[in-house]
């Protein structure tokens, strides 16, 4: 079909109209004009292959160009021609929901009368640090779909046949015609499998399926991160009309930890430490992630972000025995609520310190000093 009209008053857009343009005009108006919002009216017919055709060449940049030089001339004696409507399926795959093909199909495809593959199902389990350390199993209560017992699956009362739909005579589809078109849509009586069921089953309704919850025993091995998926092949929903299970998948997530840290397989520690242990220096004790303790030598005078690490003291490795490192650090913490004596101890012992002891302190109010004396100069020239 060509008709006199202009590609671009059809779509109602200037000359210079993006894609993105392009394409929401065209989406605004075969919504307005499709021939199932207007059944039975010629003009909306009409219009609507317009904008068929005219979409098709102005959505392609390589026959927008020869349509812009040549007009529809390029589409002539065999320069390609403007409509099509293979070029814009998609579109109408987005704009109307049911699909091009489903739209405009001669009906060949089949009904949905076999096997059908189960649902997939997700399970969220959250585990403690210490067992994502060492592994673990654990029994948990999945609620899934399984084959009817009394109707073997099949949704018919005492696994009598089933029989043809009467609706669409077994195709799984119905048509409809308008206009120039032919409208092919699932059956609305037997959803496409082109049988029906005489007498449901009173144990499954007719679904052939029931819910049910099992117990599976899971292993969650050493060293999963948090976000971990592992899949169970075949323990989802099982298949309808014999078709094979889904699959199950667990998806973990980790508890907060009251000590550690984790970034993969190393493990962080802020360990609080007494002023005087930073000051004298000593030993520390450490606690690790497998309920053992590590120790760590304190050198004296260690200031607060002061870091250590103890290797093969993290995490596992997935599958593996090899092991992260656990790597601490130091905050000094300031004594409070001094009695007076010790409140006297401590300014005695304040006095008694030169600028030597506390080099940082120096620093920085020498760094202090300079500052203001560059600033008192005024800026430089």
């Amino acid at each position: 079909m060509s008709t006199g009209r202009d590609y671009y008053e059809i779509l109602g857009v200037p000359r210079s109209a993006d894609a993105a343009a392009i394409k929401a005009a065209f989406r605004k108006l075969a919504m307005k004009h499709h021939p199932d919002q207007n059944p039975g009216c010629k003009v909306s017919e009409e219009t609507f292959k317009e904008l068929g055709e005219a979409y098709s060449v102005l959505s392609d940049a390589e026959r927008r160009a020869q349509y812009d030089r040549f007009g529809k001339a390029a589409f002539q004696n065999g320069g390609g021609g403007g409509a099509g409507f293979a070029d814009f399926s998609d579109l109408f795959n987005e704009i109307f929901g049911g699909g091009f093909e489903e739209m405009f199909s001669q009906g060949r495809r089949g009904p949905r009368n076999g096997p059908e593959r189960g649902a997939d199902l997700r399970y969220d389990v959250e585990i403690t640090l210490e067992q994502a350390f060492r592994g673990m199993e654990r029994e948990i209560l999945v609620p899934r779909a399984m084959a009817c017992q009394p109707c073997g699956g099949t949704g018919s009362e005492g696994k009598a046949p089933l029989q043809t739909c009467a609706t669409c005579q077994g195709a799984g589809q119905v048509r409809a015609s308008q206009g120039m078109f032919r409208i092919v849509r699932t059956c609305p009586a037997c959803h496409g499998r082109g049988q029906s069921i005489k007498t449901p089953c009173r144990s499954c309704g007719g679904r052939g399926l029931v819910q049910k919850e099992r117990t599976l025993a899971v292993k969650i091995p050493s060293g999963v991160e948090d976000g971990t998926r592992i899949r169970l092949a075949g323990e989802g929903d099982a298949g309808a009309r014999g078709g094979p299970p889904g699959d199950l998948y667990l998806f973990l997530s980790l508890k907060p930890h009251a000590l550690f840290e984790r970034e993969g397989a190393d493990l962080f520690c802020r360990a609080p430490t007494p002023m005087f242990k930073a000051a004298l220096g000593g030993e520390m004790e450490i606690p690790t992630i497998d309920g053992e303790r590590a120790k760590i030598n304190v050198p004296a005078g260690a200031q607060t972000g002061r870091r250590f690490r103890i290797k093969g003291k993290g995490m596992t490795h997935l599958r593996t025995s090899a092991r992260g490192d656990l790597h601490v650090e130091l905050s000094v913490e300031t004594p409070v609520n001094l009695s007076a004596k010790q409140r006297k101890l401590l300014e005695e012992f304040a006095k008694s310190c030169g600028e030597e002891a506390h080099p940082q302190t120096q620093g920085f109010f020498d760094t202090v000093t300079r500052f203001f004396e560059a600033n008192a100069e005024g800026p430089s020239r």
